[in-house]
């Protein structure tokens, strides 16, 4: 993976998507755009979002990088795109500003976790297992048997850590109270105007819109400012390659998003684990 030298940016803006889910892949990729564009001296990022979340850590990741982003000067602006939720939103609240188009699909401000049980199904065609294992909880979500109470205990625990975490997130970033996002940090995913209403986002509008916003954040013309998208440099054997083959869902409505929902067991949503 290289990034090719750019001169000073001085004068212009760069732009780097997120579209699908938020794993270790999207953190890596992004991690390597944020240094070109500090290293490239832009003064402004516009960074455009479509995706239904992803994992905890990689999300908080990216968010941390943007902050360290800003600490050195430059202007961040998140557009939200077709659905920007859970993670995507996590992600979002480290720019300085947040554009959504009216019916954007965002919010989904929680953790979930969700294992399968197929012990009856198992008697059934009559298999089992043997596990050996060195504490009572390393096998803990295991499909072969319900879950015990002690064990749904620890795991609520860990959501409940993991929720708070991404309430503060969200409740610092946007001037809100911790119980103010509560009232609507239940899971609930909500349109973009929604978002206006509830203090998430800053405008509405189109990536255009935000575009133009992020230029005058920065003293410069938005219709003379070039607006340049950070990518990877791909051979032409893997831009062949990814165009027949998509390793990674693309999410382009919110009808495709519920279908990666079902086909995931409902996990993409701020803890799915691809």
């Amino acid at each position: 993976m290289v990034w090719p030298f750019k001169p000073k940016k001085r004068k212009q803006i760069a732009r780097v998507e997120i579209t699908g889910a938020i794993a270790s892949e999207t953190r890596k990729r992004l991690l390597k755009a944020f240094k070109t564009i500090e290293e490239a001296k832009y003064p402004a990022l516009l960074l455009r979002i479509d995706s239904p979340g992803g994992t905890v850590g990689d999300s908080q990741e990216i968010y941390a990088a943007l902050k360290r982003l800003r600490e050195k000067g430059v202007k961040v602006v998140a557009s939200f795109g077709n659905i920007s939720a859970s993670g995507g939103v996590y992600v979002g609240v480290g720019a300085d500003k947040i554009v959504a188009n009216p019916g954007t699909i965002t919010g989904s401000i929680g953790v979930i976790l969700r294992g399968n049980n197929l012990e009856r199904l198992l008697d059934k065609i009559g298999v089992s297992f043997k596990t050996v294992k060195s504490g009572p909880y390393k096998d803990i979500l295991a499909f072969d048997r319900e879950a015990t109470p002690e064990e749904l205990h620890i795991l609520q625990e860990l959501i409940d850590t993991s929720y708070q975490q991404f309430v503060e997130t969200v409740a610092s970033e946007r001037n809100l109270a911790v119980e103010t996002v509560k009232t609507f940090a239940d899971g609930r995913v909500f349109t973009g105007q929604q978002a206006l209403a509830l203090g998430v986002i800053d405008r509405l509008g189109t990536e255009e819109d935000a575009r133009r916003w992020t230029a005058e954040l920065v003293g410069l013309d938005p219709e003379k400012t070039k607006c340049t998208t950070i990518e990877e440099k791909k051979s032409r054997l893997s831009r062949l390659l990814s165009g027949q083959t998509q390793s990674k869902p693309r999410f382009h409505s919110a009808l495709n998003w519920v279908e990666f929902e079902l086909s995931t067991s409902g996990q993409p949503l701020w803890l799915y684990r691809p």
